[in-house]
């Protein structure tokens, strides 16, 4: 049936706009695995994909033998898959077992609203495959996952134009996947599906924690920032701060501070050769060897004793990464200049709808995250480009973009108590609003 022309080439077109949207997350996965694709399935969906190692599964059975290890990163891909079967809560209860934390279940679907056109190109011949029997909306699927252990952590659509008319289709394509209404009217939506952390699980050893301190003119809160930390349950902790270019004895102080801590915490130290936060954040992580990674910033805004329920959230899993919220609670005195507060508002607003998922707060300082997922930020980084210069956004990005599952921690926002802020807000602004333009061309309208 697919070996004509004018079947094969909209559904081949059809197919290599829902891989660019599957291989955003599975570029940065172990391995793509389709599971028991349908007998009509030419595997082409498959072989479009970018990933490092893809097979297919044909047996059940061997659902098993995926890797189960904290580190491994599996994507299951699952293509038409709901739109075949009549129970979409028994297939993601038997395949939550095989599965980890790191696992994603890649779901591409129909849209319900259009099955009109689906009967209409099975009647003029322009499918390869059966008709579709269940059409299911967004809604439903995500109340079916969560009641069979999953969530739905990104949902991206993949076409509106099945052709290229004139080379146009793809960016036609961009364009119409933007716009809040008319995205709703796309043939294919690929979901991903994060798998909640069962009993088991959760009952594991506690993981090591590293935690990032980035100090710029900060030598009255060295100490205070050891003395504030919490205990984190018993849990291998390591501190590292990374000094950048004071002028007021804080690198001094670090080392000071260190020395005389050494019998209670691993402290590490490091001065920085680059400039920024975001360079320090990169060097540091870069020298991080715990289990987990997470940063606190030295003006202690966001108080050290929070950074509990940062590690508490990730442990629970309640997401992969874990996001600071200050604007939850009112601010004390001064914390932050209105100026300051509305433009926060506004990105945390932009980068919602850009990233399709809810954030509160894109610029607090403390987020959370597995080091094997950092290290596959830094391949998205080389991938995506360096034009960061906070260190906020190249976080967010990929943490939505490889559909991580993201929690909010809400947090008040403290007065410094020492040291002034070195924020400028509109030079920065600028900057930071230039990162949302970035953010909107290459994952809202591109092919991320």
């Amino acid at each position: 049936m697919g070996s004509s022309k004018s079947t094969t080439y909209p559904t081949t077109y059809l197919r290599s706009l829902v891989a660019d949207r599957v291989s955003a997350v599975s570029r940065y996965c172990d391995e793509l695995v389709q599971w028991l694709p349908h007998p009509w399935d030419s595997g082409e969906l498959l072989e479009l994909c970018d990933c490092p190692k893809k097979r297919s599964i044909s047996d059940p059975t061997q659902l098993g033998e995926l890797p189960r290890g904290g580190d491994a990163r599996t994507a299951l891909l699952l293509n038409g898959t709901f739109n075949y079967d009549f129970d979409i809560h028994k297939l993601l209860v038997e395949m939550r077992p095989a599965l980890s934390r790191g696992s994603r279940v890649v779901a591409v679907c129909y849209n319900p609203y259009l099955r009109w056109v689906y009967r209409l190109a099975d009647a003029f011949g322009l499918r390869d495959a059966p008709l579709p029997t269940t059409f299911v909306t967004h809604a439903a699927i995500s109340d079916i996952a969560r009641t069979a252990g999953y969530e739905v952590v990104r949902a991206r659509t993949a076409c509106h134009i099945p052709f290229s008319l004139f080379g146009l289709g793809d960016l036609l394509n961009r364009l119409l996947s933007a716009i809040p209404l008319l995205r709703q009217l796309a043939l294919v939506t690929v979901l991903f599906l994060r798998p909640l952390p069962g009993s088991s699980e959760r009952s594991e050893g506690p993981p090591s924690l590293s935690i990032l301190i980035p100090a710029r003119d900060e030598r009255g809160n060295i100490e205070a920032a050891l003395e504030r930390l919490p205990d984190f349950g018993g849990a291998d902790i390591e501190v590292i701060f990374v000094e950048g270019h004071s002028t007021d004895g804080t690198w001094e102080e670090i080392q000071r501070v260190a020395a005389e801590w050494s019998d209670r915490i691993s402290c590490l130290t490091f001065q920085q050769t680059g400039v920024g936060k975001a360079d320090a954040v990169r060097f540091g992580f870069g020298h991080a060897t715990k289990d987990l990674l997470t940063i606190l910033d030295a003006d202690l805004t966001m108080p050290p004793e929070h950074l509990a329920r940062y590690y508490d959230a990730w442990c629970a899993g309640l997401g992969d990464f874990v996001n600071g919220s200050r604007l939850v609670y009112p601010m004390e005195g001064e914390a932050m200049r209105r100026l300051n507060l509305l433009g926060n508002v506004f990105f945390a607003k932009a980068l919602s709808v850009i990233l399709d998922m809810r954030i509160s707060d894109t610029l607090c300082g403390t987020k959370l995250l597995a080091r094997r997922d950092y290290e596959r930020f830094v391949a998205w980084r080389r991938d995506f480009g360096d034009c960061d210069p906070f260190g906020d956004f190249e976080l967010l990005f990929p943490a939505a973009t490889m559909a991580l599952g993201t929690v909010d921690v809400a947090v008040r926002y403290r007065d410094r108590t020492y040291g002034a802020t070195s924020i400028s807000r509109f030079r920065h602004g600028f900057q930071l609003l230039r990162m949302t333009a970035i953010g909107l061309w290459r994952i809202k309208l591109g092919k991320g």
